[in-house]
């Protein structure tokens, strides 16, 4: 869609979110607000994008720099007082889709479905428009024999248009000469001195323009985000898409309300999803992978047929065929290769394990290079930290470490050698040896005496 400018009105504090954070960067379903209204308006190929900016400018800016172009409103004078400030930047010949940055539940095909309606009956402007069963606090609008007549905001509304169910979405395309000329025109007619967008319309029918409406069959995709308890509302309708998503693409999600995917996860066909999983950020999960009951992943790479239960992974590597849990912890950057277990009680930290190794349950591997093969014992703890510095442990392939082993690190373990159960190794191992430390066991025979005495 080169012949387009899309505008995303980003500048309003959001006083009702009770919030310090800029209302579009709240986040729905893993990311921003306005991450996902920029994502529908890139789906559609839009060759240029201004995002109109005020409160909280300088977060906003730095979160969207190099997806959009950014427009400032210093003074927030409403909405038709923001697309004024973006007026200079717009081309008359190109025409101009306006957003809110806080309605993420529009979709691409919506939006494409309402360009080609403006683009079809050559009006100056076309406004999507949503049927509310419940459309109080939206702007109706208003028709004369079906024509479009003006939108009447809530507050002003008398009771035969509180009635109306058509309202406006707040989303709108026009033709750019036609806009600008329309911006020129509008003035503040309340006491807050503030331009209403929707004063533009006014405008245009007041100079003989046409308007068009395209009425969108999906109502939620209307829902603005004005506080916390809309933004919970808008999460549960997101997550609901995405799972319907993945179960159409072939993803098995086990009671499907208790699972929540968010929106930059990647699935393959027959995963399988137990209830009580979150798969957070951009988490990608390969075929056949069995995930849960009681996981959290964020930001994972799950390979082929890998099972994970009741456990906790972020920014981990899981190979194929690996069996993680339950209640395991693998904490960023840990990479396990084709076949590794990893048990119950076992967290992971800045490591990397080869394949076929296991760690069963209960121990702690931190900053350390595993090899293939090898069995870390139950209660073995790599001490990596020295109170200043991280330091490294390395264990070649085919070692077998005995039970409640302490590995203080800097150390590494040859290949194929032995580490006697209840050792602290401290110094190096050569390959192929046994290795312990342990002080002579004492018996002190009769030690307890004898109570009936």
């Amino acid at each position: 869609m080169p012949d387009y400018t899309a505008i995303i009105l980003a500048a309003g504090k959001g006083t009702r979110m009770k919030s310090e954070l800029p209302k579009v960067m709240h986040k729905l379903a893993g990311k921003p607000l306005i991450d996902h209204v920029l994502d529908s308006i890139e789906k559609l190929g839009v060759s240029e994008v201004l995002t109109i900016v005020g409160h909280g400018r300088e977060i906003v800016t730095e979160h969207i720099k190099g997806r959009s172009e950014i427009v400032i409103q210093h003074e927030q004078l409403g909405t038709g007082h923001a697309l004024l400030q973006a007026a200079p930047f717009l081309k008359k010949n190109k025409g101009v889709l306006v957003l809110s940055g806080d309605q993420p539940l529009l979709t691409s095909d919506t939006l494409d479905s309402l360009v080609k309606m403006h683009e079809e009956s050559n009006s100056s402007a076309t406004v999507l428009t949503a049927q509310m069963d419940n459309p109080y606090g939206y702007g109706r609008i208003i028709r004369n024999e079906g024509t479009f007549k003006a939108i009447v905001e809530e507050k002003d509304s008398d009771e035969s248009q509180k009635r109306i169910k058509e309202i406006n979405t707040g989303t709108y395309c026009f033709v750019g000469f036609s806009l600008q000329e329309a911006l020129t025109r509008i003035t503040p007619k309340n006491s807050q001195g503030e331009y209403y967008l929707t004063d533009v319309f006014d405008s245009l029918l007041s100079q003989g323009d046409s308007i068009e409406t395209f009425c969108t069959l999906d109502s939620t995709q209307a829902l603005g985000i004005n506080n916390r308890v809309q933004l919970a509302e808008a999460e549960d309708i997101l997550f609901d898409r995405i799972r319907k998503y993945w179960m159409m693409e072939g993803v098995t999600i086990i009671n499907p309300s208790s699972v929540f995917i968010d929106a930059d996860a990647v699935l393959e066909q027959d995963v399988i999803i137990h209830p009580y999983s979150i798969i957070k950020g951009k988490t990608k999960i390969e075929e056949g992978a069995i995930i849960g009951p009681s996981t959290i992943l964020e930001n994972c790479y799950c390979q082929k047929r890998c099972k994970i239960e009741n456990s906790v992974a972020r920014e981990a590597t899981i190979g194929q065929d690996c069996l993680i849990g339950p209640f395991a912890y693998l904490r960023p950057q840990t990479r396990l290769d084709k076949g590794v277990k990893v048990g119950d009680f076992v967290e992971i930290k800045n490591s990397s394990v080869g394949e076929g190794s296991k760690i069963p349950h209960l121990s702690y591997i931190g900053d350390s290079d595993i090899g293939k093969n090898v069995n870390i014992g139950a209660g073995t703890i790599t001490c990596n930290y020295d109170g200043y510095k991280k330091h490294k442990t390395v264990i070649d392939d085919d070692v077998f470490v005995g039970s409640n082993t302490n590995l203080v690190a800097p150390v590494r373990i040859g290949k194929s050698s032995v580490i006697g159960a209840g050792s602290t190794i401290t110094k190096d191992v050569p390959s192929k040896a046994l290795a312990l430390e342990r002080a002579a066991q004492k018996t002190i025979e009769n030690y307890q005496k004898d109570k009936d005495k």
